[in-house]
């Protein structure tokens, strides 16, 4: 009877992991389309109503948020002169981005605010292309490693049964 349950326990252990594997690519995939979605809304906002970026940051809905994996929460924080814009402060807590990733979106957000209207839109245009592709890539890796990884939980389940039996 042990056994059966120590079997059951490491299989969900295994697909367990798998699923936490699988779920980074997902949530990588989902933080690109967020921010694709935020460039074209500041974008459009900017160019027309000209709102503060503060309020534009703010009216996001929460599902975008949580794809964002607090970080438009950290950006803010850097608005309201909490914490300074660094990469540790804007990516804290966000720990499935590759650092070249990290840096064009660090860059993204430092340079929000920082010119005229023509030249704010023409790189929020520039950026949403970069995050596109980004988005591309991420999600092909999505479908390739993140479906590989939920069969190798469980795979490697069913081989630590195998062992037991």
């Amino acid at each position: 009877m042990i056994k059966y349950i120590l079997m059951a326990v490491l299989f969900f252990i295994a697909l367990s992991i798998g699923a936490i594997m699988s779920g980074k690519y997902r949530r990588r995939a989902n933080f690109f389309k967020a921010l694709v979605l935020i460039c074209q809304k500041l974008n459009v906002e900017i160019s027309f109503s000209r709102e503060r970026l503060k309020t534009l940051l703010t009216s996001f809905d929460d599902k975008t948020k949580a794809q964002l994996c607090g970080l438009t929460e950290n950006y803010l924080s850097f608005i309201e002169k909490e914490s300074p814009l660094d990469k540790q402060s804007l990516f804290k807590g966000i720990t499935f981005l590759k650092e070249e990733e990290k840096d064009l979106i660090f860059l993204f957000f430092r340079s929000l605010g920082r010119s005229d209207v023509d030249s704010q839109s023409k790189e929020l245009k520039n950026f949403e292309t970069r995050f596109d592709d980004m988005v591309s890539s991420a999600v092909k890796d999505n479908k390739k490693y993140g479906a590989m990884s939920m069969k190798l939980g469980i795979v490697a389940g069913l081989a630590a049964i195998i062992l037991l039996i």
